[in-house]
């Protein structure tokens, strides 16, 4: 029997294969404090005012479509009630997760949330993912059926594009930065360390990966896209959506509008800072134009040695397939080619698996081919039909009998001899696999495969059509992704913190209540004032429920200090006073 999940599922989570569920956390919904609620609430507040006028019109309908609640942070479980509505759901998970995970998570329809919520001293900006982001950013867009859609085939086209060793050594550098910035009481020595090595890698000169490219589309559109007309465009991107500051920056003169466009896949982009420029869109529709005008750049369809080499440079897991539809799944380590550039040669180290089709072939999963995989591709020597392309007399005519003894030559010199064990059609008719035993595989004076390596899966096709990252069956791999092993730090709260929360609750609740003790909340003024007199987002939570004038004069009094004492709090404390009934 399978082990019931630890976190709250439906039918939509329950079909993601067992490699993405390894990601999935539950929400802890508990673990929000009324300091975390608060941020949610001043947040959400600022950008429904404000996005009201420079939001694409799906957002404001959105937060209702997708369950989001501008008074308290969401829960998941009653955000899937409502998504399942609209085809889509929503996992929480740690941070940030590997690129081709996360994109292959919205390839299935899933919102991946980063469940943790910025600190207070990050209300404005945070690079790391939190639910401010993920869920009030990417959420309520994909209430619009030409969004969703685009956010779908962009999350199926991204996780199979190939990535580089440079690309998870940044997605990991990037993963430490961000879980530092959020933690409470780490030592700025051990920031600064880990800016330092993001900017190093960031500033490393290294050709763009297929995967680096897909997230720069994925920065430039669902992250920070606009919307609409060059001169007046809206916001649609949910960094721009979840950012108080951004969202009014990136409306100013000083950051540069650009028409989207493919070239978008080739500017990079710094997470830690923002931006000076953005793309736009003319609409939803057009997104889909762009990904596919890439799309057809990236080995998935160009396939060839190019798209081999860049699966032996990842070091990760990939797929080949030839044009008989067989479909080779594992970490690819050596490639041979002939002048043309043509591959006639290729091998796997470790784990491997045959498919056709996205379906493992019986007999070819990772326990039959646990020591690696080799085979030469290309066309007989002096025979002008393709091996693929022969008919049961053809290859009688060739002496390709079962259970006979078989020699023969491809052009590119690479010789083959072994028994004829029998051989594997696909649904067209056409031979996929020819199985030898006592095999022998020669190039000039190199031994590719001996009798003692064990029985010979020889593929059958021409040349690879594709080539792509992660496995034809994603059965085959149950551990595809490695999870990182650097995690969200959570320390323990000190006394003031723990009093501060108190506090927080204590505004919220006389907040809640219809009639209020207006003496319990002078007493609880007097308490702020004397004792927590920096916490400005608490005395904007206490001054909106407050009656009695002289009180209200003593904490306007006390926000304007901070004003003071504290510039780059004032437009913070400026607008929240604005939000006041």
């Amino acid at each position: 029997m399978e082990e019931k999940p630890s976190y709250d599922s439906n039918e939509l989570i329950d079909r993601l294969p067992k490699h993405l569920k390894q990601f999935i956390l539950d929400q802890n919904y508990n673990d929000y404090t009324p300091i975390n609620q608060a941020v949610w609430r001043y947040v959400m507040r600022q950008n429904v005012r404000y996005l009201s006028q420079v939001a694409h019109d799906s957002y404001l309908e959105g937060l209702s479509k997708t369950g989001i609640d501008i008074e308290e942070i969401p829960s998941m479980y009653g955000m899937n009630r409502i998504l399942k509505e609209i085809g889509w759901a929503a996992v929480a998970v740690d941070g940030f997760i590997p690129p081709n995970a996360f994109m292959e998570f919205q390839a299935y329809k899933v919102l991946v949330i980063a469940s943790d919520i910025r600190q207070l001293e990050n209300i404005e900006y945070t690079p790391a993912p939190d639910i401010i982001h993920e869920a009030a950013g990417h959420a309520p867009i994909i209430a619009n059926p030409d969004y969703a859609e685009y956010l779908r085939r962009l999350g199926d086209i991204g996780a199979r594009a190939i990535m580089s060793r440079h690309d998870i050594e940044l997605y990991e550098a990037v993963r430490k930065l961000s879980i530092l910035k959020e933690a409470i009481g780490v030592d700025n020595e051990e920031i600064d360390k880990a800016q330092k090595e993001v900017d190093r890698l960031q500033l490393k000169e290294v050709e763009l990966s297929e995967m680096s490219m897909m997230r720069n589309l994925q920065w430039w559109s669902v992250e920070y896209g606009l919307i609409g007309a060059m001169d007046d465009p809206k916001i649609y991107g949910a960094g721009l959506l979840s950012s108080i500051g951004e969202s009014k920056w990136c409306m100013s003169d000083d950051v540069e509008k650009h028409p989207y466009s493919h070239q978008a896949a080739y500017q990079g982009f710094d997470i830690t800072k923002p931006q000076t420029q953005l793309y736009v869109t003319p609409d939803f529709s057009y997104l889909m134009e762009v990904l596919e005008q890439f799309a057809n750049t990236l080995s998935l369809r160009k396939g060839g040695a190019s798209g081999l080499r860049k699966l032996i440079e990842s070091g990760m897991v990939g797929t080949i397939e030839v044009n008989t539809g067989l479909q080779v799944s594992g970490q690819f380590s050596e490639v041979l080619v002939n002048d043309n550039n043509e591959v006639i040669f290729f091998k796997t180290t470790g784990s491997t698996a045959l498919a056709y089709r996205e379906k493992e072939l019986i007999g070819h999963g990772i326990e039959n081919h646990k020591n690696g995989f080799s085979s030469p591709l290309g066309k007989l020597r002096n025979i002008n039909l393709a091996i693929e392309d022969m008919g049961p007399y053809d290859l009688k005519a060739y002496n390709f009998y079962d259970g006979k003894w078989l020699s023969f030559q491809y052009e590119s010199g690479i010789k083959v001899e072994g028994m004829n064990v029998t051989g594997l059609r696909n649904i067209q008719g056409k031979l996929m696999i020819i199985q030898l035993r006592d095999c022998t595989v020669t190039y000039r004076e190199e031994v590719l495969f001996t009798p003692e390596d064990g029985i010979f899966d020889m593929v059958v096709g021409s040349n690879i059509i594709s080539a792509y990252a992660g496995a034809a069956d994603y059965n085959s791999f149950p551990n595809l992704y490695e999870a990182s092993q650097v995690n969200t730090i959570k320390q323990p709260k000190t006394a003031k913190t723990v009093e501060l929360e108190s506090l927080y609750n204590q505004v919220k609740n006389h907040r809640n209540e219809t009639n209020r003790n207006h003496l319990e909340i002078k007493d609880l003024g007097e308490k702020i004032l004397n004792d927590h007199p920096g916490e400005w987002l608490l005395l904007l939570e206490l001054l909106e429920i407050a009656t009695d004038n002289r009180q209200k004069d003593l904490l306007l009094n006390g926000l304007s200090q901070l004003k003071l004492s504290r510039p780059e709090l004032s437009i913070l404390i400026s607008e929240g006073i604005e939000l006041l009934p």
